[in-house]
């Protein structure tokens, strides 16, 4: 029998009844979410993990054929939900967490109380009719340098990720991040984020939900943000006036402020 808690690392913290679940995204772990979990410990119950070959997840558990789709990341947060006896909650998800969220929220939606998308994209490639952060040039290219060398890779990238405007500290923390990662489950993590097209399912979304946005991303520019707002019911559209993709760690304070207006509404 899985022991999920193992699985997927699970800390729970604070000391609120309502709870609200951080899920990271790709190529990070639930540490990044310390630049803001202390501003909610003491009204809430804070759940944070890893997933399945992140962080302190146990990677014996990592299985290729669940993990070839986001839906086995999202049955992952609805297995940590049921077995915490997880009810109402609050959801904030990073980048592609945004989407893994929303497919938890579709496939449960009595277990979900609103969704928090930071930097969320549902679909990473340019399509007809829709603007993505990338061509399919660009991203097969990613992907090829990811094989030939995952840490190259990770040292160029990160850093753009974040914005060099952040400073240099967040840049290398994000870079150990992707280099804590196990380069084979990255990989394929990183093709089912990139490859993925969430767009038909936004319109299913069934709770309230925000979007916080920041002014400048390369992986999800004020394109996709308007688009959300735009094609998910009952979403609330916040744009930082910020840079960089990791806006929980480069701009916490602001970040922190958006979150506590909208779940307190």
């Amino acid at each position: 029998m899985v022991n999920v808690i193992k699985r997927n690392n699970v800390v729970v913290s604070g000391q609120g009844e309502q709870v609200i679940l951080f899920a990271h995204g790709f190529g990070c772990d639930q540490k990044v979410w310390n630049y803001i979990k202390s501003s909610f410990e003491d009204d809430y119950k804070i759940v944070m993990f890893d997933y399945v070959g992140a962080g302190n997840s146990d990677l014996s558990a990592y299985n290729a054929e669940r993990y070839d789709s986001l839906y086995g990341y999202a049955k992952d947060i609805l297995e940590i939900c049921e077995e915490l006896d997880l009810k109402e909650v609050i959801f904030v998800g990073h980048s592609v967490s945004a989407m893994i969220g929303a497919l938890a929220s579709i496939d449960k939606p009595d277990l979900f109380k609103k969704l928090i998308f930071i930097g969320p994209s549902p679909c990473y490639i340019h399509k007809e009719n829709y603007q993505g952060a990338f061509d399919q040039e660009t991203i097969d290219g990613l992907f090829e340098v990811m094989e030939e060398d995952y840490i190259g890779w990770a040292n160029s990238l990160a850093p753009a990720i974040m914005d060099r405007d952040n400073g240099p500290e967040l840049g290398e923390e994000l870079i150990n991040n992707f280099c804590s990662i196990d380069p084979v489950i990255a990989r394929q993590f990183a093709k089912v984020t990139f490859l993925s097209d969430n767009r038909p399912d936004l319109p299913f979304i069934p709770v309230e939900n925000l979007t916080i946005q920041s002014s400048e991303d390369m992986i999800a520019p004020l394109y996709i943000g308007q688009y959300m707002n735009d094609n998910v019911p009952n979403n609330t559209l916040v744009v930082l006036n910020a840079k960089g993709h990791c806006l929980h760690m480069s701009h916490p304070e602001e970040t922190v402020r958006v979150i506590k207006d909208f779940i307190k509404l």
